[in-house]
């Protein structure tokens, strides 16, 4: 199953406002869900919406849309896709490190194209001074990668699961993604191709130090 099948759901970030908690749930839900719906297709249309433009494009009022999200800032960091799944590996995966990473890595590349536009806002937003931590930082991809390589345990103890997993992540994530499509000027499949070489070659040079 791939990974958007399991992006339902606003980003746990998002703390619900008091007068969402109080009252008509159903309807207040659904009016939140219509405002993060018009805020993504805002910005897969390269815009970078405030809450009153989101509210337009949902046919929203404003003032019922600022009850939901009082600046912008919130409103866009509810845009941020929210992952639920527990693992990227196919049923019954393979004990192949190699194996296990590219498909891991096949998935989170796939995400990270699909979701770009709020990635990129995302990523900017948590470069903003004294920003929050945000959904950006506090993503599984380091989780997801480690289970890749848990094989490694039984076959080269040595090398740190956990640090070699971060190493990954730093070369594979949206980030590594911009820079190779706006300043290297590839394509996302060129992109995609590399995030993978990327993650093959800082396996392959730990298995051969036998440690990282």
């Amino acid at each position: 199953m791939g990974l958007q099948s399991h992006i339902a759901r606003p980003y746990h970030h998002d703390v619900e406002t008091p007068y969402e908690s109080t009252g008509r749930a159903g309807q207040k839900s659904r009016t939140r869900l219509a405002l993060v719906a018009a805020a993504r297709a805002l910005l897969d249309a390269g815009l970078t919406p405030k809450v009153e433009e989101a509210a337009a494009h949902a046919g929203i009022s404003r003032s019922t849309a600022y009850r939901y999200f009082p600046n912008q800032r919130s409103l866009l960091l509810a845009a941020h896709p929210s992952i639920s799944p527990e693992t990227l590996l196919p049923t019954d995966p393979s004990t192949d490190p190699r194996v296990r990473l590219d498909a891991v890595i096949t998935e989170f590349t796939s995400y990270n194209v699909a979701w770009e536009p709020q990635l990129r806002t995302s990523l900017r937003l948590s470069l903003e001074p004294a920003a929050e931590r945000t959904a950006l930082r506090q993503g599984r991809a380091i989780g997801w990668i480690a289970e890749a390589l848990t094989p490694l345990r039984d076959t080269h103890p040595g090398i740190d699961i956990h640090r070699l997993a971060v190493a990954i992540r730093s070369a594979t994530g949206i980030e590594t993604l911009i820079w190779l499509t706006d300043v290297a000027g590839y394509t996302r499949e060129q992109a995609a191709d590399t995030v993978r070489a990327n993650a093959h070659a800082l396996l392959d040079a730990a298995i051969r130090g036998g440690s990282t």
